[in-house]
């Protein structure tokens, strides 16, 4: 029963070595592309990450011939004429590319708006605050216990000090 146990963990282990021949490569897209066939011959070498180890690199070839026939060097040719169909794959990874970049600009100046938006919101509070301040009315804020405190003269002008900082910093 051991034996047989043994036999069967074996044949397991040489079966999941076959599952280890990838290969692994940048596409002309930028994606990975994970196969167990070499990459097309247009793919530099320097855009292969990973290939079966142990194995000598085969000479590489475009792909699959279109009549269904095993891939061979003399198929190079007429894998070339496969390559108008892949164009229009690019191109739509081009539109949906130029889509997403015109999303980001979007989404980036939709964010500037908001922040000019919030800044002027707060220069023009600034502004109000200082007014208030200038007009020598009192000005009476809260302390920790909750008590109503008239600001002394050290007080309002520390505070219309920091109200111009930011009126300077806010207002541009």
């Amino acid at each position: 029963m051991k034996l047989k146990r043994k036999v069967i963990l074996g044949v397991l282990c040489v079966a999941s070595m076959a599952a280890m021949a990838q290969w692994q490569w940048i596409g002309q897209d930028g994606r990975k592309v994970f196969s167990d066939r070499p990459p097309p011959s247009d793919i530099p070498e320097k855009n292969i990450l990973k290939q079966p180890a142990g194995r000598p690199t085969p000479e590489r070839v475009a792909g699959p011939a279109p009549d269904g026939a095993p891939s061979t060097p003399g198929n190079a040719a007429s894998a070339t004429n496969m390559a108008p169909r892949l164009a229009g794959k690019d191109k739509e990874l081009e539109e949906k590319k130029k889509q997403a970049e015109q999303a980001e600009v979007a989404k980036k100046q939709a964010e500037e708006e908001k922040f000019q938006k919030t800044r002027a919101e707060n220069c023009s509070r600034a502004q109000q605050a200082k007014a208030g301040f200038d007009s020598g009315a009192r000005i009476a804020t809260t302390n920790k216990a909750g008590e109503r405190v008239i600001l002394d003269d050290e007080a309002r002008a520390a505070e219309a000090k920091r109200l111009q900082s930011v009126i300077q910093s806010e207002c541009k």
